[in-house]
């Protein structure tokens, strides 16, 4: 399916009657867009799982609905969090169809999205941000002119570590070699949504925010920002799809700090692949080429054995922080922000 996340197929979706499948979240970890990075890191699959069907689970109670049918316990049985003992992996879920856009002459073509297409899924990203935490985007969008003060309705520059007055709403694609943020208006136009449903989307994203920010907060973390992923049924009716509230999907911060696969992307910030890849990006995009690998000059070194440990118990810390019981046998969600906290005055 991925860089992180394996599908395995149960019951094929047809055009109007969703399928059934397993997501098996690996140990991998992507960033940048790169694909599976050289390290593995030790039980984020089944983290990234457990805590993934905790926010389904919390969101279903709020009527919102998902693709989760619940997860896959060591003895094969199809069961809810509250039956799991042990760590698991396996989420099953309902499938849509995906439907990919063709790239010709240098562009993606959407037209196959259209107002009455069902029973598939959206090819985009929604994005919260409640704050603006050293590393967003946003900083390096206004810096290149291709987002302005007015599109996130701000009347002056932000800070790194600001906290917004009330959410900006992004998006970008999903579905493309590299992801673009593009406007509310361009989005509704590739995935052939009508006024009514943008609205819809925007308001199912502001509760699925409360919801994680809720969460996130009785672990003691802010919920900076995150992403969700939402296809139509076979009704043409949303539902959340992929994964809510992980550690991937959005950024967490305690006191400041990132509690997130940001952890990594800032390591590799400071590295020349990373230059590598922004120049590879840059010059794929002037050709109007697909596949940007194939021009980076180098690949990504691992991560130093320290740093890749605190993150392994980051992400298992933060699944017991949020389930609120020690499925993991990990030091506390504290210690491990400590730790962290060493590591980077230790590298200056």
């Amino acid at each position: 399916m991925g860089s992180v996340k394996d599908l395995q197929i149960l019951k094929e979706p047809k055009e109007r009657e969703m399928g059934i499948a397993w997501l098996v979240f690996s140990d991998r970890y992507s960033v940048f867009d790169w694909g599976e990075m050289p390290d593995h890191i030790k039980n984020k699959g089944a983290a990234l799982c457990l805590m993934a069907a905790y926010c389904f689970e919390k969101a279903e109670e709020q009527g919102i609905k998902t693709h989760y049918r619940g997860l896959i316990r060591k003895d094969g049985k199809l069961v809810r969090l509250d039956e799991i003992e042990e760590p698991t992996n396996i989420m099953e879920i309902d499938l849509v169809r995906v439907i990919y856009p063709r790239f010709l002459d240098g562009k993606y073509d959407y037209s196959m999205f259209t107002p009455e297409l069902v029973n598939f899924l959206l090819p985009l990203e929604i994005i919260y941000r409640n704050g603006l935490p050293e590393g967003s985007s946003v900083f390096k969008r206004l810096e290149k002119g291709e987002i302005s003060l007015e599109d996130l309705s701000l009347t002056s520059y932000p800070k790194p570590g600001e906290r917004l007055e009330k959410p900006i709403f992004d998006v970008s694609t999903k579905l493309e070699e590299s992801d673009r943020y593009i406007t509310w208006k361009e989005a509704q136009k590739i995935a052939g949504l009508k006024d009514s449903e943008v609205e819809e989307i925007k308001k199912l994203l502001l509760k699925v925010n409360d919801l994680i920010t809720k969460i996130a907060e009785k672990a003691n973390l802010t919920n900076e920002d995150g992403k969700i992923e939402l296809a139509f049924d076979p009704k043409r009716e949303l539902m959340l799809v992929d994964v809510i509230g992980t550690l991937d999907e959005c950024r967490f911060t305690y006191r400041r700090l990132n509690v997130s696969k940001e952890i990594a992307r800032q390591f590799y910030k400071n590295t020349s692949w990373y230059k590598d890849v922004e120049n590879a990006k840059k010059i794929a995009k002037e050709r109007g080429i697909k596949e940007w690998k194939k021009l980076c000059r180098s690949k990504p070194e691992k991560l130093p054995f320290e740093l890749k440990k605190i993150i392994e118990d980051m992400y298992a810390s933060a699944t017991n922080a949020f389930l609120g019981k020690n499925i993991f046998d990990v030091p506390k969600l504290e210690d491990v922000i400590k730790s962290y906290e060493e590591f980077i005055t230790s590298r200056g």
